[in-house]
């Protein structure tokens, strides 16, 4: 049985390329009758950024929930094929999604604090895990803060509510309670499509650096953002990913008129 102590347990499916960290295979989801992701197979490489892009309902959102299993809260919710992560198929019965969850994080579009201080937020989640001493608390939440590009903002008001953040600091500590779970891969839904453009530089410049030492894949509505900071984009459509490649090249020479019509502005 695994507790939320314990890392995922690894039950091996068959081994993926050497330089990815996940790979979907043939991934079908549903609700219902409803088709909203067919057939997609695609590989993340380790620490690099993955921006998927296409316009609304096309499947890019309930794919990336599909990572860290977020869609089994919808009742619903029907999975095909396989995603594997470090050679584990996350789809098997058997995953402990709360362990599964900790390697891989994810931030959503609307920041969402607990009703706590900002200290709190993050030592919350941290005793959840079995970590209660004071000093080791502190050692985490500082850690993560300044992974988060916040620590500098907050230090000398880390007991206030963490209402009182401003949007963009609200969505970085959000990402700093992920990052204090040390996961492997972060998820992010348009982590700033609601942050004015002060705010969304300084999420997209932590993006990067975490890039260092993080898989992440981020769901954008943004052209110039998945631009600016993606090594690789996949277009989805209809539930079916058009295109992926290297961002530069899916951006200044797209394969197929689809995805032209899309980046230029046609539809969407």
């Amino acid at each position: 049985m695994i507790t939320a102590e314990k890392p995922l347990q690894r039950k091996q499916s068959d081994p993926q390329p050497a330089s990815s960290i996940i790979e979907t295979r043939h991934l079908i989801i549903s609700y219902g009758p409803t088709v909203a992701v067919d057939n997609v197979s695609l590989l993340f490489r380790k620490n690099s950024i993955t921006a998927l892009i296409g316009p609304s309902g096309c499947g890019k959102s309930t794919f990336l929930r599909s990572i860290n299993r977020m869609n089994d809260i919808i009742p619903s919710a029907r999975y095909e094929g396989d995603i594997i992560y470090e050679d584990v198929n996350l789809l098997d019965k058997n995953i402990d999604v709360t362990a599964l969850r900790k390697e891989i994080g994810m931030v959503f579009q609307k920041p969402n604090p607990f009703a706590k201080s900002i200290y709190n937020n993050i030592a919350h989640a941290l005793k959840f895990y079995n970590i209660k001493k004071k000093k080791k608390l502190d050692e985490l939440v500082e850690d993560s803060l300044r992974k988060a590009a916040l620590w500098d903002e907050v230090k000398d008001r880390l007991h206030d509510s963490a209402y009182s953040l401003s949007g963009g600091q609200q969505q970085r500590l959000c990402i700093a309670r992920t990052l204090a779970m040390k996961p492997n891969v972060i998820l992010l839904d348009e982590p700033s499509s609601a942050l004015d453009p002060i705010a969304n530089a300084k999420i997209e410049e932590l993006i990067i650096q975490l890039k260092k030492h993080y898989t992440i894949i981020i769901v954008t509505h943004n052209m110039q953002q998945a631009s600016r900071i993606s090594d690789e984009t996949a277009f989805f459509l209809n539930g079916h990913v058009i295109e992926h490649g290297e961002t530069n090249q899916l951006f200044m020479n797209p394969v197929q008129k689809e995805t032209e019509a899309y980046i230029s502005g046609k539809f969407g």
